[in-house]
């Protein structure tokens, strides 16, 4: 089944990954695009993350550029859509990845960190669209893929009062964004990760909560009932599906890639 977007233009939002021994949710999902056959367009705050990316997707013989951009501000995000069809003319796919979390609920969180939460994580997302949509369905066709978190429906052992309220925002907004243009040819489809061992996750957590690494693997492992966190290349397949013509009739999904952790009581 190879070449699935042969053909595809797709926008991956947070193309980077962070320095780690294992590999961030938004470089595989560029990797597996590529490979699937698609132009990316790279989008990250860290043009220098985003280049790493191009270089291995290049080094396979693929096709991405690159493009800085926070997400957050408006005028960025409409300049990545320009961007995307200045270089390649359309844009079938857009992929929304960026995601940051604060330990903390409402009486530990400071207002600051609230908003930077709510803004990457949210914020970014409605923008992104913004800019996006237009572009889309002057074409009549299109598919938004969203990057939520199981921490969206389920409390994390620890309160995350900012990141759980945010990716509760992302589900509602793609289920809105799903209907509203439903019968315009462009689908929205969140993906809800679980326990998923990126760079990121275990870096941050890590840190935040003084666990050392091997520590919070383990203690993340048996949490989940497969008794193992997932990798990156597990929400990159689930995005792929979503992004594909295989879900063509598929919008305003929300879907767990959780290794069965919705199931427990």
């Amino acid at each position: 089944m190879a070449g699935r977007l042969a053909g595809k233009v797709a926008i991956v939002v947070g193309a980077g990954s962070t320095p780690g021994e294992s590999l961030g949710n938004g470089r595989a999902v560029s990797i597996l695009f590529a490979r699937e056959g698609a132009s990316v367009l790279l989008v990250d705050r860290d043009e220098a993350s985003a280049e790493e990316t191009r270089a291995r997707i290049a080094g396979e013989g693929g096709e991405a550029r690159t493009c800085r951009a926070d997400v957050t501000r408006a005028g960025d995000c409409r300049a990545l859509a320009e961007r995307c069809i200045e270089a390649y003319g359309r844009i079938d796919v857009l992929h929304n990845n960026v995601g940051i979390g604060e330990v903390g609920g409402p009486v530990e969180l400071s207002e600051a960190d609230w908003d930077r939460v709510v803004d990457t994580n949210l914020k970014s997302m409605f923008l992104t669209c913004k800019h996006v949509l237009p572009l889309m369905e002057r074409q009549g066709s299109g598919a938004i893929v969203n990057v939520s978190s199981l921490a969206a429906v389920r409390f994390a052992p620890y309160a995350m009062v900012a990141y759980s309220a945010s990716k509760a925002g992302v589900n509602a907004l793609t289920r809105a964004v799903a209907m509203q243009y439903a019968a315009r040819g462009i689908r929205a489809n969140a993906i809800m990760p679980g326990l998923i061992e990126t760079p990121m996750a275990m870096e941050g957590i890590s840190a935040r909560l003084g666990i050392p690494k091997q520590q919070l693997k383990r203690m993340r492992d048996e949490a989940v009932p497969m008794r193992h966190m997932g990798e990156a290349w597990d929400v990159a397949w689930a995005a792929l599906y979503l992004a594909s013509d295989e879900a063509k009739y598929v919008t305003g999904v929300v879907l767990p890639v959780d290794g069965g952790l919705t199931l427990k009581g």
